[in-house]
């Protein structure tokens, strides 16, 4: 019983920093799928869109092929 209080007491400030880590997540995720799919880089843009990494994988992907972006 005393793990349910705490659960309880814990989500007002829990809550916020899910949706921060969710929206820091999609907009990474958007951008180096965009840049992968813009370089035809097929299987980098399959493991961006399957891997749930807060982030880490698709900013791994930007700073690995900056240069090769075409526009």
């Amino acid at each position: 019983m005393e793990n349910i209080q705490y659960i309880k007491d814990a989500l007002p400030w829990l809550i916020p920093i899910i949706i921060i880590l969710a929206i820091w997540d999609a907009v990474w995720k958007m951008i180096a799928l965009w840049k992968s799919a813009r370089n035809n880089h097929l299987a980098w843009f399959i493991c961006i869109g399957i891997i749930n990494s807060i982030g880490i994988l698709p900013i791994v992907y930007i700073l690995m092929h900056r240069e090769s972006t075409t526009t």
